[in-house]
């Protein structure tokens, strides 16, 4: 069993990865970032899990913020 794995997002929850984004971009700019309404419209973990579980394209573009965020950090 090998448990040296890179890949950053290996282990993470959709829920945890979001919960960063908001704390280090805020709802507001990650609106701005990625332009789906569950971001810009009344925002909010819930509406947001289930809208990016249901959409591949967008969960995509999540996953790539969140792996250029990591590089920010």
């Amino acid at each position: 069993m090998n448990t040296n794995n890179k890949d950053p997002l290996h282990g993470k929850k959709l829920e945890d990865i979001i919960n960063e984004l908001v704390d280090f971009y805020g709802w507001e700019q990650l609106g701005v970032m990625i332009t789906i309404r569950c971001f810009t419209h009344d925002p909010n973990v819930k509406s947001s899990l289930h809208f990016l579980r249901r959409t591949p394209w967008a969960r995509e573009k999540v996953e790539k913020l969140y792996l250029h965020m990591l590089s920010q950090k």
